[in-house]
């Protein structure tokens, strides 16, 4: 982690210091464990790795500017996968719903989710009953995103139909 995202970490952390954590949950990435650590230091929480919440894989774009993968992204379908081995924003968005399946299924009533900005967006915006776009807003990073569990399924029942007949939405017709 960087300087800045330990210090997001930790004001984080202060901010939901008063809220119930009953879980916490993170990606693969190394990133994510460390700033669900932070965020839940001083709390007996158990912690589980979600993989299917993992960042979208990026193929050839993995490790160059996200601008270039942005534009790519934005003039291709969300059923092409990204050339070289990467994945479609379609299977992505089938995985991110598995994902949240299994962060439902705990037997927890508060989870704090530890994510990577595509995938949060996805899950958030599926929640309030918005498919993805070709353009996505970035999420703010170290800002807390509460959904209750009934959002939390609309987002996978969503992106479940959504990634079976891709098509994005039209952001310049929303109000």
């Amino acid at each position: 982690m960087t300087p800045e995202g330990v210090e997001q970490a930790k004001r984080l952390r202060d901010v939901l210091a008063s809220e119930p954590v009953d879980l916490g949950v993170a990606s693969e990435l190394r990133r994510t464990q460390e700033t669900l650590e932070l965020i839940l230091a001083g709390r007996d929480v158990p912690l589980i790795v979600v993989p299917e919440l993992d960042e979208i894989h990026f193929g050839s774009f993995d490790g160059g500017p996200l601008e270039v993968y942005r534009a790519w992204a934005a003039a291709e379908p969300p059923n092409v996968p990204a050339p070289g081995g990467g994945e479609s924003r379609a299977a992505a968005a089938a995985r991110f719903a598995r994902g949240l399946k299994q962060v439902l299924a705990q037997p927890a009533t508060h989870v704090l989710v530890v994510g990577h900005a595509l995938v949060l967006r996805y899950i958030i915006d599926a929640a309030r009953g918005l498919v993805p776009a070709a353009r996505i807003a970035p999420v703010e990073h170290a800002v807390a995103q509460h959904l209750t569990a009934a959002e939390a399924l609309t987002a996978v029942e969503l992106l479940e139909e959504w990634s079976h007949a891709p098509r994005f939405r039209d952001p310049s017709k929303e109000g």
